[in-house]
């Protein structure tokens, strides 16, 4: 007898252990992550401030937030095929992409957005800017591109570039370009009469490159060697590019996005978030009393999870709609506590003991939590395959958060409760209404 109760006090003494650990760490944790201190370019963590803030401009840098809550402006193109080209139109596409990308990033706009719509359409996003025309201008108007002798004349211009892309021959990254006609003809002209000589490519007044020519080029197509690897060579070639598009753009719509309508509407959410999940917790800690607390403590956990999987995952922007697919999803982590207390109650006023009780409530709950998860995961999938724009924002977070939703009810509840059960007698009353007081069967 001796022996059995060192066991259980053991057991006991563990489960408080890991349950002072758990709780230490979520505090931890969600300190750090509404005071600010979010991961740096080195991966490391600094103090941003220590006074929780619901500012869009003070948030943590870590969350990329979208065009909506940053204000900016965006552009939808619809771009032409060609009538008569040999390229693919998907390669002239991501050229097209990689150009306006490119012009941008070279006039100081690094976190501007240039992203694929359907078939045939372009959305450039630039957050941070007040006057869309100046803007319009840069992505309409192509960079200088020029062609000079080793004497320092022009030749030659950017719009006698057809196409220009990365590409790896003899063990070697190079750019390959072709011309138009008449932009083949003058090149052949020119490198037969500078052979063995430098002909240079400025870009907007600045050298790009200062290729030599090691034999003449007819045909209108040509490579240039001695590149800075893969990374090299697909800058040249962008810039190359930039000349001119590819592929002729149509303006479709363009907007502005106040950023005082954006920090608002940031600030709001996230108070309205923040009163609604405190209410919910209320709500359940009432309802389902340790059980609630429980749930409450594993919905810290969900939110914690998943903000730290949108700051670290690529491609995820939080939005206004983003935020609706995350209250969506703390609904839905919610529903799944529900189900599983409900089950618990109903093996606890069986008679059976707390700990068996935990048991046969997770499996009973399981198939319910599951199908309406996954059957939200499918409508998650389809809007994010089919939708464009803010529709696949709203399903991003909605999928992030389902999967984020299932970890927290499945993994995180179970156990919680499994180590507070494991703590020692406890009466039933502090889980569930409706019975006498009943202790754990040990």
């Amino acid at each position: 007898m001796k022996s059995k109760n060192r066991k259980r006090g053991s057991g006991k003494t563990r489960s408080l252990i890991t349950l002072a650990i758990v709780l230490a760490l979520t505090l931890v944790i969600g300190v750090i992550a509404v005071t600010g201190m979010p991961l740096d370019a080195r991966g490391l963590y600094r103090l941003k401030s220590w006074l929780p803030t619901t500012d869009a401009e003070n948030w943590p840098s870590a969350l990329p937030l979208g065009l909506d809550l940053r204000g900016g402006v965006y552009v939808e193109y619809s771009a032409a095929r060609p009538e008569n080209s040999e390229a693919d139109f998907d390669s002239l596409m991501e050229g097209t992409i990689g150009v306006i990308q490119q012009r941008l990033t070279d006039k100081g706009y690094a976190e501007s957005n240039v992203q694929r719509i359907g078939s045939d359409g372009i959305r450039v996003e630039i957050p941070d800017v007040t006057d869309p025309s100046a803007v319009l201008d840069l992505i309409g108007s192509p960079a200088q591109l020029e062609f000079r002798t080793p004497a320092g004349e022009t030749f030659m211009t950017g719009d006698m570039v057809e196409t220009a892309t990365a590409a790896y021959q003899e063990g070697e990254y190079v750019v390959a370009f072709k011309l138009n006609d008449e932009g083949a003809k003058i090149f052949a002209e020119m490198t037969a009469k500078y052979l063995n000589q430098s002909i240079a490519i400025y870009l907007d007044g600045v050298m790009l490159i200062n290729p030599t020519v090691e034999s003449v080029i007819t045909g209108g197509a040509g490579v240039i060697n001695g590149m800075d690897g893969e990374e090299g060579a697909r800058t040249v070639a962008a810039k190359i590019q930039s000349g001119a598009l590819p592929l002729v753009l149509t303006q479709q719509k363009v907007d502005t996005v106040s950023a005082t309508l954006g920090d608002n509407a940031l600030s709001t959410s996230v108070q309205a978030a923040i009163i609604g999940i405190l209410l919910v917790m209320v709500l359940m800690i009432v309802r389902y009393r340790l059980n609630g607390v429980v749930a409450s403590w594993a919905l810290v956990v969900y939110i914690i999870t998943l903000f730290f999987l949108i700051a670290v995952i690529p491609g995820i922007q939080l939005t206004l709609p983003g935020l609706a697919g995350i209250v969506l999803g703390i609904g839905m982590a919610v529903d799944a506590n529900v189900i599983i207390f409900e089950r618990f109650n109903e093996e606890v006023r069986a008679g059976k003991s707390l700990k068996a009780s935990v048991r046969a409530g997770f499996r009973n709950a399981m198939s319910a939590v599951l199908d309406a998860n996954v059957t939200t995961l499918i409508a998650a999938v389809v809007l994010l395959w089919y939708g464009t724009g803010s529709i696949q924002g709203f399903a991003k977070t909605l999928l992030l958060s389902v999967v984020t939703s299932m970890f927290s009810a499945v993994i995180v509840t179970r156990f919680l409760m499994k180590n507070i059960v494991n703590l020692g007698k406890l009466d039933a009353k502090l889980f569930t209404s409706g019975l006498q007081a009943q202790k754990e069967e040990q």
